[in-house]
């Protein structure tokens, strides 16, 4: 058996066999992160914890800015565009997020008072902050161009050394200071600006370009256009933590980052299957066949939310494991925030469509408008029923995404596709408000165990019964 399968992976090319590491590398980094938790959540009390969370909200948000995400999609592109200078661009494009950076830094250190009151982080947490967006972009172009150019072998054993080790040291550091939360985002950050560190020296002593004009026009041109939809997207994820530390307090916003996190686990799934799906959906586009898109979009769909009851069902469960009795309240966001994991793997069906017709500007719109509405909900709505109020506006927002994103789908349907229906979008209808009502009635079920064990049970022997379909999603998802 070991060596059929030895003999088969030395037989796939290149690509496959980089991209099935690339893949590890991603479950590997996100899976240490994961396991992690419940060891930081017990030696760490909800108000320290919930300092941390923010912290990394912000720092999601703010690194798009400060950073302009060059590393993005701009990068890639760039490594085709300039192909015969990848080192020169890649320096270059280094030099100007680190300018970027150095620039927003130095507004911050003129004003450090001012910032402070707007982000309630104090100036140890800031400076942190900044000295991890000037290198850790470095680590980010680094790796982004391995996965270019299929270089796996290095990019494994350093995701491995790094997601190891972070996690170690900040157990250390944790456990033995008294101001755990400072110890906690130094640890992690140390960590990343060591890495980032080395490798802004590779880059520059390879490139030994930091201006290159055309390269500067070229990515801000490319890339500040696509920031508010990049913005967008990370605000709708991050922002309820922040705006619930601000409106309530840190505690509340560690109970619900717990929950968040957790539901988490289930978007590794269905974020491999959709991107699995991403290349037979354009191949079936180019080809006109249709079909196999209808029938294997609603299979994916049928996971993502036969996934999405099991984590709803057993909310209680996964709290107790990955935190202690302090965080039990998360029960009752482990439902919405799983079902806005749900709602993201389907209106993805309809994003890759508009992806492939190149209409990426109607994205930026719908993500912009979904996100400026969750934030207008929030406040109103953890200002007057509580911090858990964030996981319903969220999943109706994402709601909307995916109704915005259905309707652009219409339109691409009559102009593009002859008003054949390449995605079941009645099936998918039907299911999605179904899973909203077994959301609600999961909640109710909370309070009888044994009643819960019996449904998840039923979908154990529903999911044997279809075994052939499922295994035909994840042999499509084996074969990219």
């Amino acid at each position: 058996m070991v060596k059929k399968v030895i003999k088969i992976y030395n037989n796939l090319n290149i690509g496959v066999k980089a991209s099935f590491w690339f893949t590890f590398c991603n479950f590997f980094q996100k899976g240490i992160s994961m396991l992690s938790i419940p060891i930081f959540t017990r030696l760490m009390n909800t108000e320290q914890y919930g300092m941390y969370s923010v912290y990394q909200s912000w720092y999601s948000i703010l690194t798009i800015i400060v950073t302009l995400n060059l590393f993005a999609g701009v990068y890639n592109r760039g490594l085709v565009k300039y192909e015969d200078d990848r080192n020169g661009f890649t320096s270059s494009m280094l030099g100007l997020s680190f300018l970027a950076t150095l620039v927003f830094f130095i507004v911050y250190l003129l004003k450090i008072n001012f910032w402070t009151k707007v982000f309630e982080l104090n100036s140890i947490y800031m400076i942190t902050m900044f000295c991890e967006m000037l290198f850790v972009p470095a680590y980010l172009y680094w790796s982004a161009r391995q996965r270019f150019e299929y270089k796996y072998i290095t990019l494994v054993i350093v995701t491995i050394i790094v997601s190891l080790i972070s996690p170690i040291i900040g157990i250390i550091a944790v456990k033995m200071s008294d101001n755990k939360a400072v110890a906690r985002v130094l640890s992690y950050a140390v960590v990343q600006i060591c890495v980032g560190i080395v490798f802004f020296i590779y880059i520059i002593s390879k490139g030994k370009k930091i201006y290159v004009k055309d390269y500067w026009t070229y990515a801000l041109g490319f890339n500040l256009p696509l920031i508010p939809h990049y913005l967008s997207q990370i605000v709708l994820n991050q922002a309820d933590r922040i705006m619930i530390s601000r409106i309530i307090g840190t505690n509340e916003a560690a109970i619900y980052s717990v929950a968040y996190n957790i539901s988490l686990i289930m978007s590794l799934l269905t974020n491999a299957i959709n991107l699995a799906f991403v290349p037979s959906l354009f191949n079936s586009l180019k080809s006109k066949k249709y079909e196999n898109v209808k029938k294997n979009s609603t299979y994916i769909v049928l996971i993502a939310a036969g996934l999405t009851f099991v984590a709803i069902l057993l909310g209680p469960e996964l709290i107790k494991i990955f935190a202690p009795v302090e965080y039990y309240d998360a029960i009752w966001i482990i439902p919405p925030v799983s079902m806005s994991v749900y709602f993201i793997a389907v209106y993805g069906l309809f994003v890759n469509i508009e992806f492939y017709y190149e209409k990426t500007s109607y994205a930026m719109y719908v993500s912009v408008t979904g996100a400026l509405i969750n934030i207008l909900l929030n406040w109103l709505f953890i200002t007057k029923y509580g911090y858990m109020a964030a996981g319903y506006t969220t999943v109706f927002c994402y709601i909307l995404f995916t109704i915005g994103h259905y309707l652009m789908y219409k339109y691409l349907n009559k102009r593009y596709l002859n008003k054949v229906d390449i995605v079941n979008t009645k099936i998918i209808f039907l299911i999605s408000v179904s899973l909203i009502i077994l959301m609600f009635l999961g909640i109710v079920l909370y309070n009888f165990l044994w009643l819960r064990y019996f449904l998840i049970m039923v979908l154990i022997i529903i999911g044997v019964i279809n075994r052939n379909k499922i295994l035909n999603v994840v042999k499509l998802v084996m074969s990219k």
